[in-house]
């Protein structure tokens, strides 16, 4: 039971307030610039109540950090990173997509960050960012399946009645016939397309508006990758004859202008590496077939070289910010006596 004495955060409650303060000040320069250029009123009406709850995060992980007499990171900012006067970058029915696949990300991440937190001012918090994010989640797919814009998830014939795998052959996936998926597999493949979709989205955008060539190069090997992973995951649903999420390329304009900093489309690219990985290795976790974990493995090892590869061109570029680290006792232990 916690007394009236004030108890130092702990390193994982850190790690997910420094996240959520890069994350969110992120968000605030793409919200910022998409609500100069949306023109659907309810799509318009997102925005402006995701721009709001960003700002309020900011404002509310900013206090806790200045109790603590931790820095306040460095993240984005609307000054340095976004240009809200470039011409339009993305259709409105992509910022609609943008949102959704947002906001499910950021209820597995707000869950997780619920459940490493021990202070319950800090369980408080993350209640309430989690049921704000719900509401946005709710609101955005409500608004995709209005207007036609949602990818519903394949549909199978409900079984006859329950049973259980008589034959190691249920494993089976590389020889042979392969047994149809199942549905928990169906799930993870449909979630990570959908995920991969934006992701490749996202990097045509960013292809047309960068600054650097070397980042423009690394941005076309990402898009290669995601495209050639989405590939993969199509021919697993066509030979079960299931349908797959549409794409979402064809909804950026043909705009070159400076619209983001690279330095700020290099951490979405990589952040979005990241969450793919983390989705990835839950897929793999529960699938069954045999095939498919082999697939999982070799598009996991995949996204890995890429994403040590752009964290070193963030290294390269000064524009890795480091979360906050434990202390370096041997470096103390050794310091020369002034």
């Amino acid at each position: 039971m916690e007394t009236n004495n004030p108890i130092r955060l702990t390193a994982p409650e850190m790690a997910s307030l420094w996240t959520q303060y890069i994350f969110d000040t992120m968000s605030i320069c793409f919200f910022g610039y998409a609500l100069e250029h949306i023109e659907d009123h309810d799509v318009k009406s997102i925005y402006q109540t995701a721009l709001g709850l960003s700002q309020k995060h900011v404002q509310k992980i900013t206090e806790f950090m200045v109790n603590e007499n931790y820095p306040i990171p460095h993240g984005f900012t609307e000054k340095d990173d976004v240009n809200i006067q470039a011409p339009r970058l993305f259709q409105d029915p992509f910022y609609l997509n943008y949102i959704y696949i947002m906001t499910l990300q950021g209820m597995t991440g707000y869950s997780l960050s619920v459940s490493t937190s021990v202070r319950s001012d800090l369980r408080k918090y993350y209640i309430t960012c989690m049921s704000e994010t719900m509401e946005l989640f709710d609101q955005s797919i409500n608004l995709m399946l209005s207007k036609g814009l949602f990818s519903r998830p394949p549909i199978i014939s409900p079984p006859e009645s329950i049973d259980f795998v008589k034959h190691q052959s249920f494993l089976t996936g590389w020889l042979g016939d392969r047994r149809p998926l199942n549905a928990i597999e169906i799930g993870d493949i449909t979630f990570n397309m959908l995920k991969m979709h934006l992701h490749a989205a996202l990097k045509v955008g960013f292809i047309q508006v960068a600054q650097s060539k070397e980042i423009r190069q690394y941005f076309m090997r990402g898009l290669d990758i995601a495209n050639k992973h989405i590939k993969i995951f199509e021919s697993v649903f066509k030979e079960d004859k299931l349908n797959s999420p549409i794409s979402w390329q064809a909804m950026i304009t043909s705009s070159t202008s400076m619209t983001f900093s690279d330095k700020y489309m290099m951490y979405q690219i990589l952040l979005s590496t990241q969450l793919s990985l983390s989705f990835y290795g839950s897929a793999l976790s529960v699938n069954s077939r045999r095939d498919l974990g082999a697939h999982y493995i070799r598009l996991i090892l995949e996204l890995l070289q890429f994403a040590e590869d752009g964290a070193n061109l963030m290294i390269k570029n000064g524009w890795l910010e480091q979360p906050p680290t434990a202390s370096d006792r041997d470096s103390l232990a050794n310091r020369k006596e002034k």
